[in-house]
Order: C-alpha cells, then structure tokens, then sequence
C-alpha cells in the first residue's frame, strides 16, 4: 500500500523546490544587471588614415574588447551605418576635431555610454561634438516607457494563451482565438504607446504589425506548449517566455551590454527579439530587424504547430463514439459495460 506524505513533509518539499527555484532565478536576473557593460560593440570610423589609426589604437587601449572598430570611407557611409544598424555610433575625423554621431533609438544606454566616452576624448583638447541620429520621442527621452511596455505585452500574452487553453477546447476556435487577441493587441498596444502616450515613433500600422507579431509569438507558444503537455506546459511556457526572456532580452540596454553569450541568446527569445524589431520598425524603416523577424516567425508558427498537435493527440486517444462503429461491435461494447 502506497504512503500518503504528511502535510508537513509536503510543506518541506514545496518550500526546497521553491528555493531550488530561486537560486537558479537570482543569477539569470542579478548577474546580467550586475555585469553590463560594453563588449564588442560595432562602431564605425571615418576620416584620413593615419587619423582613424590612432584614434582606433587609442579607442582599444582605453576600453580593451569593448568596441568592434570598422572604418568607412566617408562621414555619408558612417552616418548610413549607424541608421541601418549595423553600428551603435559613428566618429568622424575632421581637421576641426572629432564629431560623434549615436542613435539613442537603437539604445539609450548605449547612446549615453558614448556621450561619456565623447567627454573623455574631448578632455584636454577640442569638444568633441555629439548628433543624435535617431533620437528617442520628447514623451520618453530615455526610454523608459519604451522598456515598460514591453511587461504587460507579455504577461496578457501568457494570460490569452492560458485562458484559451482551459476554455476552447477545439483547434479551429482556439487558434482563431490566438490570431484575434494579436491582432487586437497589436493595434490597441500601437495606439497607446505611439498616439496615447508617445514613446513609440513610426508609422502606425508597421508598429501594430509588430506587436501583433510579438504577441502571437508568445500567445502561441505558451498555448502550444500547454496542448501537447498540460498545465506543467504552461509553466514551462513562462519560464522560459517571462523569466528567462525577460532576463536576457536587454529590453532598456542592448544584447553587446550582456555578458556573452547571453546577450546572444536572448536575441533567440520572443521578448529580446520583439525589442530589436520593433526598435528597427519605429525608428530605423525596419534596417537591422530581419533576424529578429524570423525569429518571431517562427516562435509563432512552432506555437501553432503545437496547437494542433496537441488537439490531434486529444483526438486519437478519445474513444470512438457508439455511432461510429460497426453494430456487431457497438453490441459487444454494449454487453462488456453492461457486464462490467
């Protein structure tokens, strides 16, 4: 006969899987916040050679590993660079001295990273003079708001994807479910974040493309997940959307600020990727966000895909309806209940 454990046993049980659980969450969200700072950042340089030489070999000696230094030919190709996103920031050397171009857009921490290093260089010489590319909307000049938003987006995706599991039990409804919650989302959350409280810049439709995007990948996913194993899905879903993503997504600095390859790997999740996308959408006309579409593709369809797959496994295990058999076997089940 099996044992029942005591409600005091459970207790101890319960309270060592939540510690267990707790160690593991407080390095995934302390380390990264305690370990930011650049590493290998791609920045361009423009200006004669022998100038972009030494300002370079000076750049690397002040902050080993720090930046990833290409020279451009021109101040036209530096700028391009930096609104395509292929680098954080731009510095151009002119015989009046050096000018600095960032885009607080791609990200304010970075943005204000640079400033600091422009003061450093100009120190004891000419003032290094600093343009922002791409700035940030006046409502939210740091990017605070842009950052917040980002919380509840996924926390209704993970409540939608709950609420649709346990209260739709067909494919068909649970999945028009899914594409409706993105697609109301996506256009209420740009309407907030753009015309309501302005820390969104772009056009509208792009941006609510996005954040339908965003939430469907992440609506989808838990959904699916929860189909093919049950509430222990569900759970699975948020660590790995919430917690983890949340933790690597880089949401209010940048993926390079991480320590690696973290930073990397959070580019792979719904919330890190949603971030780099919809930072490319509302501020650079989509240059730099192609991975991160992808990504959230095929977070989506993957999503989808184990919807269905979990309705298809309910179906093959459901019995078979008295109706839809033979009458010599419909008879034979008939008299084994009866039987029984």
């Amino acid at each position: 006969m099996r044992r029942t454990p005591s409600p005091a046993a459970v207790a101890v049980i319960i309270a060592a899987a939540v510690m267990a659980l707790q160690s593991l969450l407080l390095p995934l969200f302390a380390a990264p916040a305690a370990n930011l700072g650049p590493r290998d950042l791609p920045v361009v340089v423009a200006g004669p050679a022998p100038a972009v030489a030494a300002f370079t070999a000076r750049m690397t000696a002040a902050d080993p590993g720090a930046f990833e230094i290409t020279q451009v030919g021109d101040a036209a190709a530096a700028d391009r660079a930096v609104r395509e996103r292929d680098a954080y920031a731009a510095f151009i050397l002119g015989a009046d001295g050096v000018r600095l171009h960032t885009a607080s857009a791609a990200s304010p921490a970075v943005a204000s990273l640079f400033a600091a290093a422009a003061q450093r260089l100009g120190a004891g010489g000419p003032p290094v003079t600093v343009t922002d590319l791409a700035p940030l909307p006046a409502a939210d000049p740091r990017g605070g708001g842009f950052a917040s938003g980002f919380f509840p987006l996924v926390i209704t995706s993970i409540l939608a994807a709950v609420a649709l599991f346990f209260a739709v039990p067909r494919f068909g409804a649970r999945v028009l479910g899914l594409l409706a919650f993105a697609a109301l989302s996506g256009a209420v959350g740009a309407t907030v974040l753009q015309q309501w409280l302005g820390v969104v810049g772009g056009d509208w439709l792009p941006v609510a493309g996005v954040l339908a995007l965003i939430t469907l990948a992440i609506s989808a996913t838990v959904n699916g997940l929860a189909s093919v194993a049950g509430p222990r899905g569900i759970a699975l879903g948020a660590v790995v959307v919430l917690l983890v993503g949340n933790a690597l997504g880089a949401v209010a600095a940048a993926p390079e600020l991480l320590p690696q390859p973290w930073g990397e790997v959070g580019q792979w999740l719904p919330i890190g990727a949603g971030a780099t996308l919809l930072r490319s959408v509302a501020w650079f006309g989509g240059a730099g966000g192609t991975a991160a579409l992808w990504v959230l593709v095929s977070w989506a369809v993957v999503g989808l895909g184990l919807v269905g797959l979990g309705w298809l496994g309910r179906r093959e295990d459901a019995p078979a309806p008295v109706a839809d058999v033979e009458p010599h076997e419909a008879a034979r089940r008939l008299g084994a209940t009866v039987a029984g």
